[in-house]
């Protein structure tokens, strides 16, 4: 379930890494290699551990062909969580909250984050650790770098996994993982390591292949330092009126959920955090399921881009923690791909900035979609239908 992982400026700051030089990428990749090395020494790493570290490096096509097919998912939300919520990963999930009750208790009170949020990552990213990715990741980390598509994401990352290896919590022949470099049960990439990375289990190393206390420890704090607020909710399903005004919905608005209650949005479950900030999502139009999401919920984004999977892991801790089937309601349905692709033209001919036309419901054209709709009209709730293709 590898989806496009952000690379956290956050991450970036702070770790007493020298900046990108220029001119880093392309041409033979032996040469690139070997660039690399040099550069490594010129930092000051010792010359026989950077020649045993880049030794076995090899390019591998298979990673550039997985980074060029790479895309979000393009089913309705719910839809989509209905495929990745399943009855045995919600049964397995509470079965490993109990299992590791103690580091779970630890996180809690060390780095504020509730138990349901790691456990959603740890079953999406991994199943539980069962399927961590089988791509050499020093081979992935450094045919990504020496590509000129995005070579100030990747070339840090090496260097990274060096100081892993020389702290021997990487193996250049054997650390394998996601195509994209991400490693161990939670997936994280070798800076994040480097900042985040904890020793759970008191082993002396750092191990998130084959450590669930250090992975999970691991992704609590690297929650934290990406600014999860201690303690607080995430997400939480609730009933909207039908006279909302819809141009209001949607991450671009906060309100006090205090307000949106004024307003009539009530929770299906619990209470609502009255004095939290908070945003009303309706991910498939005012006819499907409805979200109020809390500060929180916009840290998901600094671990994952794509809004159908972060909303979806962000429910499925809820439902890891108890909380009910959401209502699904009846929502209209939405636009095939070649629709959206359609309606993507039209709305750059409208001045709109909504990037490629893909056929993915993005934030940009979730935006516009929501502005053209109140301009034309129609109830502002930000969900493509045929009857704005139609208007168009």
């Amino acid at each position: 379930m590898r989806l496009f992982k952000c690379l956290s400026t956050a991450l970036l700051i702070g770790t007493g890494m020298p900046a990108l030089a220029a001119g880093t990428c392309g041409g033979s990749f032996n040469g690139f290699v070997q660039s690399m090395a040099n550069e490594a020494v010129s930092r000051g790493h010792d010359a026989g551990t950077v020649k045993q570290f880049f030794g076995s490096v090899r390019q591998d096509g298979k990673v550039l062909k997985a980074d060029r097919a790479q895309g979000v998912f393009q089913k309705p939300f719910t839809e989509f969580a209905q495929r990745l919520i399943s009855s045995n990963r919600l049964t397995t999930g509470r079965a490993k909250a109990k299992q590791y009750n103690s580091v779970f208790k630890r996180i809690e009170q060390e780095y504020g984050v509730s138990r349901g949020v790691l456990l959603a990552f740890w079953a999406f990213e991994t199943d539980f650790g069962g399927f961590q990715g089988d791509f050499n990741t020093l081979n992935a980390l450094v045919t990504l770098a020496h590509d000129c598509r995005r070579p100030h994401l990747f070339r840090p990352q090496v260097f990274a996994a060096l100081e892993l290896y020389e702290k021997g919590d990487f193996d250049p022949r054997r650390t394998t993982g996601a195509w994209a470099g991400e490693i161990g049960m939670v997936q994280m990439l070798p800076r994040d390591i480097l900042v985040n990375g904890v020793d759970g289990d008191g082993d002396g190393h750092v191990s998130l292949k084959t450590s669930a206390p250090d992975a999970l420890l691991s992704g609590g704090k690297m929650l934290s330092h990406l600014g999860w607020r201690k303690g607080e909710p995430w997400l939480q399903e609730v009933a909207v009126p039908a006279n909302l005004d819809w141009s209001q919905t949607g991450l671009r608005t906060t309100k006090r959920a205090s307000d949106w209650a004024a307003l009539g949005v009530k929770p299906r479950h619990g209470k609502l955090a009255g004095h939290l900030p908070a945003s009303i999502i309706l991910p498939e139009g005012r006819k499907g399921p409805a979200f109020i999401a809390y500060p929180n919920f916009s840290v998901y984004f600094e671990w994952n881009q794509s809004f159908t999977y972060v909303l979806t892991a962000a429910y499925f801790a809820n439902r890891l923690e108890g909380a009910p089937v959401m209502t699904r309601g009846n929502p209209e349905p939405g636009l095939s791909s070649s629709q959206m692709k359609q309606l993507q033209r039209k709305l750059t001919a409208r001045g709109y900035n909504v990037g490629k036309a893909d056929g993915i419901l993005g934030a940009g054209t979730r935006a516009a979609v929501q502005d053209l709709q109140q301009k034309l009209g129609l109830p502002a709730d930000a969900w493509p239908t045929g009857a704005l293709l139609s208007k168009l």
